[in-house]
């Protein structure tokens, strides 16, 4: 049962990270490694899975937003070559705060990101993983919902915003 990705390009986010190929195929090869252990892939595994293949391919985990001693704390889960990733397989409320790293991280004084790249599992993903392996990922901020809400977000976050939704085919 492989990974597939669902896609979702907000504020012309595809073209930007179309600009470095090699780093968009490089973040799709990350999400959909034939490796994972996809029966075992609970929302802590999964986060725990795709920090290591990550990191080993020499993204920046866990850099600080603001990066300033006194600042607040806020990080993002991955950064590469002006490339923010947030994996969200956490609570929908998430949403807000995570779009928000991703526009504070490309604002002019900050200027770490040119595009912010989002990661979530899609609604049929949740009911595969519960039907077929007992694993619970209810709760969890799914594909569906980002897609219907980061349109509505437009005058607040500025920043191109690439979602991908992990599926199960």
């Amino acid at each position: 049962m492989p990974i597939v990705l669902q896609k979702f390009s907000f504020r012309f986010a595809e073209q930007v990270l179309n600009s470095n190929l090699a780093l968009r195929q490089e973040i799709e090869s990350i999400l959909t490694d034939p490796t994972l252990p996809i029966p075992k892939l609970s929302r802590p595994q999964f986060n725990r899975e795709l920090n290591d293949r990550f990191v080993a391919n020499g993204w920046g985990a866990q850099p600080l937003v603001f990066g300033e001693p006194g600042e607040p704390l806020a990080k993002m889960d991955f950064l590469k070559h002006r490339v923010g990733v947030e994996v969200e397989f956490g609570h929908a409320s998430f949403l807000g705060i995570d779009l928000l790293k991703m526009q504070i991280g490309s604002y002019s004084g900050l200027n770490k990101i040119d595009i912010g790249v989002y990661v979530v599992t899609t609604s049929a993903f949740k009911t595969r993983m519960k039907d077929k392996f007992n694993q619970n990922w209810e709760g969890s901020l799914n594909f569906e919902k980002v897609v219907r809400y980061l349109p509505h977000f437009k005058s607040a976050i500025q920043v191109p915003v690439f979602v991908y939704g992990i599926d199960l085919l």
